[in-house]
Order: C-alpha cells, then structure tokens, then sequence
C-alpha cells in the first residue's frame, strides 16, 4: 500500500521534533570513536555537510548527526596526474579559489558551491556542465576513503569501479566520506549565450538542445511565460570573464531577488497586485543579470550559489528529473500545471525555477541520469504556507510525466515511484548496504522507507 501524503490543512499542530544530539569530530580518529559500536552515540548516524538538502536525508529526530565541518583540510594538488586530494568538510568555494590560484578547476561545473565536498560527492550534484560526459562531481571521484559504521575504514580505489560506483551517490548509508580524490584541469573558458523565449519556443528547441553536447542553465517563470537560457559552449578566447560580474549575477538571483519576494509578501495585502510586481521584479532582474557581461566565463569565474542562503528555513525547493527527449511536452504542462494550482489553491512560487541538461552519465549506481540525458528542473519559493501542500502536487504532476527523484533534493516523492524508477540499481546498492551496514546504523526513517 502506498504511503499517504498528507495536507497542511491548518486543523492539526505540529510537535516540534526531538533534536538528535550533534557531533563534530576533529580527526578521523575522533570520527572512528564515534562510529565504534560500543561508543555512546544513539543511531541513527548520519553525515552532513553544510546542511543544503532539501529533505531529511542527512537527520533524524533522534540519533547522532555527524557533522564534518571540522574535517575540512586540502591534502595534495598533484599536478602531475591532474587531480585533488581534499577532506570532507571542504567546501567547494574554498576548493575553487585554491585550484584556481594555480590556473586549474574542478572539471565540469556545479551549482551551489557552499556544499561540502563530502555531501557533493554523496548526493547528486550538477550545473551546466558543457559536454556529455561526467554530469555530476561525483563523476570526477577518483578514489574516497571512507569510516564505516563498524567504526573502520575503507578506501575505495579506482580498481574497485563497481563498489566506487556505489560510493558515489550513496547518501551516507555506506560510511561517512573522510576524504576524496576528484580529477582537475586547466581553467577552461566557456561562451554563454543568452536568450529570452516564450515558453512554448523553448519547448519547440528542447529537443536540438537535449541532442547537443552545450551547458544548458535557464530560468522559468510559468506566469509570466517566460524562460532565459543560458547556452553554453567551450570558447578558444582567453578571456575568463569577470569575475565581480558572475558575483553580482549570483548575488542578485541567490540574495536579492528572494529577499525583494518575500518583502512584498508582507508589504502588499493584495495577491494580484504582489504577484505581478514579483514577476515584473523578476523579469527585471533577469533582464538585467542575464547578459553580454556575463558571456565569458570559466567555472572559477562563474561559480553560483555562492551566496544562496542554504539550509532549512531560507528558499524551500524541490527538484525532479525529466527525461531530456520528453521536455519539450513537459515544459507546458508545466505552465499549466503552476497556472491551475494557483487557480485551485492560491499558491504559486515567487520565485523562478531553475533547470539544468545533465548529461547520460552512468558513473553512480543511483545516478539520476543512468540512463539517458536529463532536464533537471528545481522549483523554488520564499512562501512557507502552502509550499508543502503545493510540493504534493508536484510530486503527482512529476510522477505522471515521467520523473525521476533524488533523496536530497526531491520532495514529497512516492516510495513506490522512487523504488520503480531505480529499480534493479537500488537493489544492487541495497546489497552494497547490507554488506557495509549490516546493523543499520547509518539508516534514518527517511530514506529507510525508500532502502529497507
């Protein structure tokens, strides 16, 4: 039987949760300590970085979150075999800065470069990554070492491909990461284009930019019927761009436009006359920040998120995958689906959503993309009333059409949907689990009710 999943209908109150006790270990021996089944610490044991799920993959009501702040020294730059060598609480604007102080960059590019390297490598993490190979950082990881709930370490090399493809992406329910490996290059530049469109010529385009090997980022706004693309291709320009104009492009979609959204929603009582100035602020905004200054860029340069205040409470977002060769049907079906909920219900996002091509990349046994090209569309909103009500409805309007979600990102997913979709790969990781966590300890209610 399926789950229900239940309204905010206002008519029940919420008790607020018991807080699992959190540590913070400042060695690997520290950390080795806390996951020695004789040590005090109640399980569930889970990871976490800097805290940007939008679900509760990395806690629990009860149990011991691990945070891995403390751990978060840059080991090596080998620059003769091209890669990394950093701990787990790195975040990945320090790794960025550093690699670029020597003309290099992670390869391929990511958003949201506040998460630590640990959870970026243990959960999906994308950008418009130009080409088709390597959609996710974790794609990059060449090797990881990892404690064991058994209080033990293991390190993951690239001999062993098929346990390194169940490591990557494994939502810590194999071991808390301790360190990774990733490959690096030259700092490359890229050309963006950018284009405003009607939603219905987007659609009519999706499908060429599917089939192209081209960095797609672009911004929806379903009420305005609106979409910007950003397309982008490797460049043989030298210039990387300046980086004070990426920092205001990222300041002014990560900062200001949600906190300009959410201001209006105090100031101005009228629903018609708030929702349009947001869309004429946004289309503005855009307008504005989506432009020949920005055309030129590396992912040193160009990194975003930077400044997107992550964590529970901020922008709330969820985000569902789309088979690349059917977006073209699900972009207005998607219009309508935001046009109906609002007629229906009241709510509607004030934010745009965000989208991203990710490539076919079968690196990770639970990748999002294992098996063809992806859109990646992620739906955001400063507005809390309502927003879990609306997640519902998104969640039935994703499944209809197709989409695959993530434990990290994706909200409000069926647990029948997410087993049929991951299917044979998730019982394979589930095997990988047992093996590693025979006892369950890295398992939370939440993702227990998608791996048990």
């Amino acid at each position: 039987m399926t789950p229900a999943r239940l309204r905010e209908t206002g008519r029940f109150q919420h008790l607020p949760s018991r807080e699992a006790h959190a540590s913070e270990p400042a060695s690997l021996q520290e950390l080795l300590t806390l996951l020695d089944p004789g040590s005090r610490y109640a399980k569930p044991l889970r990871p976490c970085g800097a805290r940007s799920a939008a679900t509760d993959c990395h806690t629990s009501s009860m149990g011991t979150t691990i945070s891995t702040a403390r751990l978060n020294r840059i080991v090596n730059i080998d620059h003769s075999a091209m890669t990394v060598t950093a701990n787990s609480g790195v975040r990945l604007d320090t790794l960025n800065r550093v690699l670029a102080e020597d003309g290099l960059e992670l390869v391929g590019s990511h958003e949201v470069v506040g998460r630590s390297l640990g959870g970026a490598v243990s959960a999906p993490c994308f950008g418009p990554s130009i080409g088709d190979s390597g959609a996710y950082l974790s794609s990059h990881v060449s090797s990881i070492k990892l404690a064991l709930s058994n209080g033990r370490v293991l390190n993951v090399t690239p001999e062993q491909k098929n346990l390194l493809g169940a490591v990557r992406m494994s939502y810590g329910l194999l071991g808390v990461v301790v360190e990774a490996t990733l490959k690096i290059r030259p700092a490359t530049v890229f050309h963006a284009d950018h284009r405003r469109v009607t939603i219905d010529d987007f659609a009519n385009a999706a499908g060429a930019l599917a089939d192209s090997a081209v960095g797609l980022q672009f911004y929806l706004m379903p009420h305005k019927d609106r979409a910007y693309l950003d397309i982008r291709r490797f460049s043989s320009k030298d210039s990387k761009g300046i980086k004070a104009l990426w920092a205001i492009k990222d300041w002014g979609e990560s900062t200001v436009l949600p906190r300009v959204c959410s201001s209006l929603h105090k100031v101005v009582p009228i629903r018609g006359m708030r929702f349009g100035l947001i869309d004429s602020i946004s289309a503005v905004a855009h307008d504005m920040v989506n432009s020949r200054f920005v055309a030129q860029g590396s992912n040193a340069t160009s990194e975003s998120g930077k400044y997107r205040a992550i964590g529970p409470g901020k922008i709330r977002f969820s985000t569902w995958c789309f088979p690349a060769t059917d977006f073209g049907v699900v972009l207005p079906a998607y219009r309508d689906f935001c046009r109906q909920t609002y007629e229906e219900h009241g709510y509607r996002c004030d934010l745009p959503a965000i989208g991203y091509r990710v490539a076919r990349d079968s690196s990770a046994l639970l990748s999002p993309s294992f098996d063809e090209t992806m859109i990646a569309l992620q739906t955001m909103s400063t507005q809390e009333k309502g927003w879990e009500d609306f997640v519902i409805d998104l969640a039935e309007f994703a499944e209809h059409w197709g989409g695959t979600p993530m434990f990290n990102l994706t909200r409000s997913a069926s647990v029948d949907h997410a087993r049929n979709v991951y299917g044979a790969r998730r019982d394979m990781f589930n095997k990988i689990r047992r093996q590693l966590d025979p006892d369950n300890r890295l398992l939370n209610p939440f993702l227990a009710q998608y791996f048990l």
